[in-house]
C-alpha cells in the first residue's frame, strides 16, 4: 500500500499554530496546486483524533465519501460526521498499515501532525508534497518532529504558483 502526505506548512514549518487554528493557509486552500487530482488518487484518510476534531468544525465534510479511518485509543463520537465513511482504529503504524492493506487499501493519505510523524518515525511513508505558504507564524505545530535516524528524500519537484505558494514533492527513499 501506498502512503502519502500532501500538507501546507507556513515557509518555518508549522502545520498549525499552537492552538491548532490554520488561519495562516490560504482560504480554501488558495488557487488549484494538485489537491483535487492527488485526492482523487487516494482511497483511504488516516488522520489522527486532532484532526477529525477540527474537520469535524468546518461546514461541509472535506473528505466526501472516501473511507476515513481516525486513529484514537479513546472514544470517539462520530454523530457530528455528515455524509462520511468514518472509523476508529488504533496500533502501530505498522499495525494500522496491516489492516488497511488486508481491507484492500490501496493509497492512503496520511494527515495531521503527530499521525504524519509517527508514519515517518516508521518508515512507511513513500511520498510527500508540501506546499509552503509565503508567511512565518513563528511557532505552532511542527510538520516534523525528532527523529531516530535521518530520513533520505528524493526531491520529484517543485512548482511555484503566483499567490507565492510553493509546492515540492518528494519520494522517501527506502
Amino acid at each position: 500500500m501506498m502512503a502519502s502526505v500532501f500538507i501546507g506548512t507556513s515557509v518555518d514549518g508549522f502545520i498549525a499554530r499552537c492552538n491548532g487554528d490554520l488561519d495562516f493557509l490560504p482560504e480554501g486552500g488558495g488557487e488549484p496546486h494538485g489537491y483535487d487530482e492527488f485526492i482523487a488518487s487516494v482511497d483511504t484518510i488516516v488522520i489522527g483524533r486532532k484532526t477529525f476534531e477540527t474537520v469535524l468544525a468546518y461546514p461541509d465534510w472535506p473528505y466526501g465519501k472516501k473511507r476515513v479511518v481516525v486513529l484514537s485509543s479513546g472514544p470517539l463520537d462520530f454523530s457530528g460526521v455528515r455524509e462520511g465513511v468514518v472509523e476508529q482504529m488504533s496500533g502501530s503504524p505498522a499495525e494500522i498499515v496491516a489492516r488497511l492493506e488486508a481491507s484492500g487499501a490501496r493509497h492512503a493519505y496520511i494527515d495531521g501532525g503527530i499521525t504524519i510523524q509517527n508514519f515517518l518515525r516508521a518508515g512507511l511513508i513513500q511520498r510527500l508534497v508540501i506546499t509552503r505558504v509565503p508567511v512565518l507564524i513563528g511557532e505552532g505545530v511542527p510538520l516534523f518532529g525528532a527523529l531516530p535516524r535521518d530520513i533520505r528524500l528524493h526531491h520529484v519537484g517543485t512548482q511555484a504558483y503566483p499567490s507565492g505558494l510553493v509546492k515540492s514533492e518528494y519520494r522517501v527513499e527506502a
